[in-house]
Order: C-alpha cells, then sequence, then structure tokens
C-alpha cells in the first residue's frame, strides 16, 4: 500500500469486504468501513501484528441498501424542520423488504457461529471519516443485544439498523453539513454490523478496555508532550465512555504517568471513571453500571482489579489491598497500567506511527484490549484524525485586571479572535436553580441561531456537551456550532468543572471547525472569573432565565504554547 494520503482518498474498500464475503448490496461501503479495511490490510505487513487483531467478524450493508430502503420510505429531499422529522420518521416506521429481511436473518447465523455475541451496529456514511471532515459522533451507533428467538434476533437488528439510516436526518449532521457547505445530496449511509469486541462475565458483556489512540496530541499540558507522541484515553468496559464527555483516564504515550487533571488525590478522584458500560444479555440491554456496587463482583471477575481501581477517601489514594479506617469510594484511576501493562502502550505507540506513516496523515484509532488470556489490541475504527492547524504564538496583552473576564492557565487552545461583538453566559447558580437542563440547552441553541454569522464567546459551568447535565449544559453540536470561543467555568460549589480530555467527539468537533477552548478553574492561581462584571452589565435574557446574552466589543487571546488565555473588554 502506498504511503499517502492521496492513496487512502482514492481507497476502495468494496474490494475488500467482497473478497471476505462481507458486504450487502452493490453500492458504497462508506467512510468508516473504508478505514477499517484499509487498517485490515495496512496491519497485515505491521511487524507487531501478532498483537493486534479486528473483530471476529464485520458485514457491510452498503449505500444501495439505504437508498432503496429511503425510496420504499417515500422519502424526498426535506426542505424545512418538519419534513425533516417527517423523512426521519419515515425510515424509522417502514419495514424492510422481504428481501432486506432475509439478508439481516443470514447475518446473524453467521454471527452464530461465534458464539452470539452482541452486535454494534455502526453508521458508515460516504462523507464520514474523511481526511478533511471526520463526522465524529455526528451518526448514531447502536447495539442489538442478540438474545431471545430468532425473530426478537432479526427484530432487534432491524431496528437498530433503521436507526442508524434514520441519524443521516438528525439536527447535528445536519448543522455540521451545512456549516461546511456540504450539499445534503452528496450524502448517502452504508452501515458496519460487528461482533462487539469483549467477553461474557455472567450476564454482563464488555471489553475489559477500551478507548482511542491519537497520533498526534494538539492540547498539551506540558512543554515535555511533543505533538507527534501520541495518546491514548481509555475506560473500563464498553469504549462509550471515551468518547462523550465522560470521565476516563488519558496517557501521553511518552509521559504516561504524567496526569492533564493534576496529581493531588482530590483531582485525581473528580476525573476519574466512576461508571462503566456494559451489555446485560439476560435484559438485552445497553446499561450503565456503578462501581461501587460491582466492585466485589469485578475484583472476583478480574486479576488486574487493583492496577485499575483505587479507593478514595479523606483527600487520600488507597489501594486496593488497603483496608483504610475512613469512608471510601472506588474509582477507576489506573494507577499501575502504564507499568503493568507495557505491551499495551508499545503496541500502541508503534501502531500509531506505522498507520500515520502508511496514510501519510495523523490518525486516530477505536479499540478494546483484554489483558487475558492474550494481551491483544483490536482495532475497531481508524480514521484521519480531524484537520487542525497551530496557528502562530499569541502573544497575550498586557491589560488592566478589571477588563479580564476570563483567565485560565491550563490545557487552553491556541489562537486568536478579535473584535467580538457578543457573549452569551450560561449563570452557574442559576442554571442549578431552574433544573431543566434541556431546556437550558434548547436555549442555547435559540441563541446559536440568533448569532449565526457572528463568532460570538460561549461560557458557562463544567464540561459542555456531557451526557450527564449535573456536570454540564448538554448541548448538540447544531445548538454551539457558531460560537467562536468556548469557556468552561469550574464551580466547586456546584460541583461544575471542565474535563481536560482531548480527544472526545466534542473536542474533534471544536479543533476542526477552530473553536477556541478556555478552561476556567475559579479559586486556583492564575485564574480568573469576573462574576461581578457579569452580574453588574446590562443583557438581554435568553429563552431559560440562566441564559444572559451580552452585546459589546470583547477579544480572546489563547497562548496554548505558554498555556494562558484571557478573555477581555477591548
Amino acid at each position: 500500500m502506498s504511503a499517502s494520503a492521496d492513496s487512502f482518498d482514492n481507497y476502495r474498500a468494496e474490494g475488500f469486504f467482497r473478497a471476505n464475503d462481507a458486504i450487502i448490496g452493490t453500492g458504497r461501503c462508506g467512510g468508516k468501513a473504508k478505514g477499517l479495511a484499509y487498517a485490515a490490510e495496512a496491519v497485515s505487513d505491521f511487524p507487531l501484528s501478532g498483537g493486534v487483531g479486528f473483530p471476529d467478524l464485520t458485514i457491510v450493508l452498503s449505500t444501495e441498501i439505504f437508498d432503496e430502503h429511503a425510496s420504499r420510505s417515500g422519502v424526498c429531499a426535506p426542505q424545512d424542520e418538519e419534513s425533516w422529522q417527517r423523512a426521519r420518521n419515515a425510515i424509522l416506521d417502514t419495514p424492510f423488504s422481504p428481501a432486506l429481511e432475509a439478508e439481516l436473518r443470514r447475518v446473524l447465523e453467521r454471527f452464530d457461529g461465534i458464539g452470539a455475541p452482541p452486535l454494534a451496529v455502526r453508521s458508515s456514511s460516504l462523507l464520514e471519516d474523511s481526511s478533511a471532515l471526520a463526522f465524529a459522533g455526528k451518526y448514531e451507533t447502536c447495539f442489538s443485544p442478540n438474545v431471545g428467538s430468532n425473530s426478537e434476533r432479526c427484530n432487534a437488528l432491524q431496528r437498530a439498523v433503521r436507526r442508524v439510516f434514520a441519524s443521516l436526518f438528525n439536527p447535528e449532521p445536519r448543522a455540521y453539513r451545512e456549516k461546511h457547505g456540504i450539499l445534503d445530496e452528496r450524502e448517502s449511509m452504508a452501515v458496519i454490523i460487528q461482533a462487539v469486541a469483549g467477553k461474557r462475565h455472567g450476564s454482563y458483556f464488555y471489553p475489559e478496555l477500551a478507548g482511542t489512540l491519537f497520533s498526534r496530541v494538539f492540547r498539551r499540558p506540558n512543554p515535555r508532550i511533543k505533538k507527534e507522541d501520541g495518546l491514548v484515553r481509555l475506560c473500563f468496559g464498553l469504549g462509550t465512555r471515551t468518547v462523550d464527555r465522560c470521565a476516563a483516564r488519558t496517557f501521553y504515550l511518552t509521559n504516561p504517568s504524567l496526569r492533564p487533571e493534576g496529581g493531588l488525590p482530590s483531582q485525581i478522584a473528580s476525573a476519574s471513571q466512576e461508571y462503566f458500560d456494559y451489555i446485560d444479555m439476560e435484559r438485552g440491554e445497553f446499561v450503565t453500571g456503578s462501581l461501587a456496587v460491582f466492585a466485589k463482583f469485578l475484583q472476583k471477575e478480574h486479576r488486574n482489579f487493583g492496577v485499575y481501581v483505587q479507593y478514595y477517601g479523606d483527600d487520600y489514594l488507597y489501594s486496593t489491598y488497603a483496608e483504610p479506617e475512613v469512608p471510601t469510594r472506588p474509582i477507576f484511576s489506573f494507577p499501575e497500567l502504564h507499568i503493568r501493562e507495557r505491551a499495551l502502550f508499545d503496541t500502541s505507540k508503534a501502531l500509531l506511527q506505522y498507520l500515520e506513516n502508511m496514510a501519510g496523515f495523523p490518525v486516530d484509532i477505536e479499540f478494546s484490549y483484554e489483558t487475558r488470556p492474550s494481551k491483544r489490541l483490536c482495532v475497531l475504527q481508524m480514521r484521519p484524525l480531524a484537520s487542525y492547524q497551530e496557528l502562530a504564538r499569541v502573544e497575550i496583552p498586557d491589560v488592566p485586571a478589571e477588563r479580564v473576564i476570563f483567565r485560565g492557565n491550563r490545557m487552553v487552545s491556541n489562537g486568536r479572535l478579535e473584535n467580538i461583538t457578543h457573549m452569551v453566559y450560561v449563570d452557574p447558580a442559576l442554571y442549578e436553580d431552574n433544573w431543566n437542563p434541556s431546556g437550558a440547552a434548547r436555549a442555547v441553541g435559540e441563541a446559536n441561531k440568533l448569532l449565526a454569522g457572528k463568532k460570538y464567546i460561549l461560557a458557562g459551568p463544567g464540561r459542555w456537551g456531557s451526557r450527564n447535565p449535573a456536570l454540564g449544559v448538554p448541548v448538540r453540536y447544531d445548538e454551539i456550532c457558531n460560537c467562536g470561543v468556548l469557556v468552561e467555568i469550574s464551580v466547586p460549589d456546584l460541583s461544575f468543572s471542565p474535563e481536560l480530555s482531548f480527544g472526545t467527539h466534542f473536542f474533534l468537533d471544536m479543533d476542526a471547525d477552530g473553536i477556541l477552548y478556555l478552561p476556567v478553574f475559579d479559586r486556583t492561581g492564575g485564574n480568573r472569573y469576573y462574576k461581578d462584571w457579569l452580574d453588574s452589565n446590562q443583557y438581554i435574557t435568553g429563552k431559560h432565565p440562566a441564559i444572559r446574552i451580552y452585546e459589546g466589543d470583547f477579544s480572546a487571546y489563547l497562548d496554548g504554547e505558554a498555556e494562558s488565555g484571557i478573555i477581555i473588554l477591548s
């Protein structure tokens, strides 16, 4: 295979899947399937290929299948919000043709031969995972538990495929296509059906570890980290928690002991995973479990429990072998993973370098990993790492303190934006007091529409876009896509805190779209959150009491190299 970006852009994966009797339909297999096929062919020549694998079976439904179902559903080119919703409902409600249903039954028969694992049904659109735009997380991935009678299994798989088809009509990818000037007619949807990587533990199915690898580090917490060093963001259980804005562990592959959240026990605990995702094979459902509830079970199931878990209490971290005399809670802090599972880190770094050299551009890889019986990294996806432009060093101006609204000094991005006319601010206390997270998120979306065409500042509590509204405002991409700067504010009294993670879909979108990022840790040295100014100056209230829209002249200066950024009154 030629080691160039041109070779990836022109690579046609349909031949790979046909050679493996793994494609249904005569259309295209889409971007996500292309990345997986490209990686599989490239890794055949990888020196450490014995430590790398792929899902036991992958089947692709080509774009022809989607096009036929859309036609069967009577879907025409939607023109407004109501017709988009009608199109989506038609895709979901229209039964598959008898011919396609028969094909899906044959697919299930093939998965029977490998122990009837649960199935991951993934989008693979034509535009997805290109070297220009990643569309990361814009379309759905669904899980089909693959349990029950043959009829129940087939019905569940059909529902999952239709949901992935219908996600092409969702607001987020539509906003993304529109922002980047892509005509809807250029898009179509293929689907990947994979065995979920992992093992069964009692009635629970999950991989031991899962996450995402990145060959480049574009947001660095320390000068010792170089952009070509690479990183891994991982969690225990299904990898869903690493791509969403949930707690997960970040390791820099050349400095794995360095933590971006800080090294104090309280900092480690606040950033550590306490929940994990799995598939309940008896209930046939995707479930989130609490480590506090599952700790004894997991300790019996996993010899590496002490490599993954510590107990936190009284501002101290205890090993799982200790018997602390103070109340504690278990956390997935992975204190010894980089020491005890060196093979994972060595293989990851070598694989990233190899695939980046082959493709000719930075890559990211979704993976799972089992420590027993063999240490093997299973590649679930490979895609070009979303485009990112490193800008020239930004000089932070010396201005009087009363002109600084926000200042931060950890994990800031790099860039400047001057003469910003509007700022949207979500007041943390009013967000908490008027508890309606989805209403607040939709109201932010209304302000985002109002300010279309203006690169405004968006500021508010905690981690934006999180699945858990207690951690921050649960916005979608289409509800913030017009902002130019995002400020995440730590509010200790209300348990809101930014999550300093490179690699989630949320951050990939911001990097690809050139949205600057400034986390502000209130009451921490070198940070400033000028709440008095925000409370005393004139604003318009949005469609939720917590939302304020300010008009003025603001500027943002963020020096990613020096880890310093400010937003000021110009």
